[in-house]
């Protein structure tokens, strides 16, 4: 059989890895072999802290409400379980809003919830 060379195709998928590869340190961004390792391995990196993401967020919404309801005489846990009792359907992301931008109504929030636990 005869040899077939990829030739404009193969260089334009080469081209188009290395070109993604950009910003890369040695021959990551300048070996095609290299640069498509490293390029796949950075799609599973994103792809998975993607999702790690989510559970950073709700860390960071936690700690917010943790500090701004300890401002006001509880902790996070008996205020989470307050507002419950007290059927609050505000998630964490809403919460720690408030506590930043509406001091005001998050501390009716924690009253309301400190309320429930006597």
């Amino acid at each position: 059989m005869t040899r077939i060379k990829g030739g404009p195709k193969t260089r334009r998928r080469h081209n188009e890895v290395i070109g993604l590869m950009k910003g890369q340190w040695g021959t990551r961004h300048r070996l095609y072999r290299r640069a498509h390792e490293a390029l796949l391995h950075s799609f599973q990196y994103a792809y998975e802290h993607r999702r790690e993401r989510k559970g950073d967020m709700r860390r960071l919404w936690i700690a917010r409400i943790n500090a701004a309801v300890r401002a006001q005489g509880m902790n996070y846990s008996q205020f989470i379980y307050g507002r419950k009792k007290a059927d609050i359907q505000l998630d964490r992301k809403v919460l720690s809003d408030m506590a930043i931008h509406n001091q005001d109504s998050f501390k009716t929030l924690t009253e309301t919830a400190r309320a429930q636990l006597r």
